[in-house]
């Protein structure tokens, strides 16, 4: 595990978080203890933002030159800073609207891909992209940079990921953690290209019913 200083003039400070010595491509191709290390790699430079005047971090993998990589060995990038991110911003109205959704999704189980060890793989009723996945802890926590279950949240997306790549070859892929009112973490196959409808209009065109995505990657 390294952490690589990298900056960029968008942001404040951006680091890489290298996943392994050995050249693997894909987060599926480390196992738990290593994805444990990644998660505690991003909860130590948390730890390290805060204390130096940056109370937001994001923390993101991009797999795949469709998804944004320009590198070809698996990792992670953190970015600092001061101001909180809109899509997070959004979410302070006094109400949880994870919570809410999970309370719905487990009540229909329809989109449930997996419910385990405290967290929950679900297809999202309208999600961007086929294959898209919202994974959450059931009970309500705000900072997933403070929590027990980041790394198994990771070993989730990578276990969905590795079932992808059995139904459709590896897929390139973006995962990032929102870290709102009720921490999660996104993952979004890109199996498809954003076009002018949805970059135009916010209105995202998915020919993949969430439950027969669901269906496809229960195991």
């Amino acid at each position: 595990m390294r952490v690589v200083p990298n900056k960029y003039p968008a942001f404040e400070r951006q680091e890489v978080v290298v996943h392994a010595p050995e050249h693997v491509r894909s987060i599926t191709e480390l196992d738990a203890a290593q994805l444990g290390l990644v998660a505690r790699a991003w909860q130590t430079r948390a730890d390290a933002a805060r204390a130096e005047g940056f109370p937001f971090l994001f923390a993101c993998v991009n797999e795949g030159r469709l998804a944004g990589s320009s590198l070809p060995h698996s990792h992670s990038q953190l970015v600092w800073l001061r101001d909180e991110p809109p899509v997070q911003a959004r979410e302070h109205d006094g109400s949880c609207k994870v919570c809410e959704l999970l309370e719905a999704e487990r009540a229909d189980g329809t989109r449930i891909v997996r419910d385990e060890d405290g967290l929950v793989v679900l297809c999202p009723n309208a999600g961007r992209a086929p294959y898209e996945c919202l994974i959450a802890p059931l009970v309500h926590e705000g900072d997933g940079f403070a929590s027990p279950h980041l790394a198994s949240a990771l070993g989730l997306a990578a276990a969905v990921l590795r079932r992808l790549g059995e139904l459709r070859g590896p897929p390139p892929a973006n995962l990032w953690l929102h870290n709102g009112d009720h921490w999660h973490v996104e993952l979004l196959p890109r199996l498809t290209v954003f076009a002018g409808i949805e970059l135009g209009t916010g209105h995202y065109v998915n020919s993949m019913p969430p439950e027969q995505a669901a269906q496809d990657l229960r195991v």
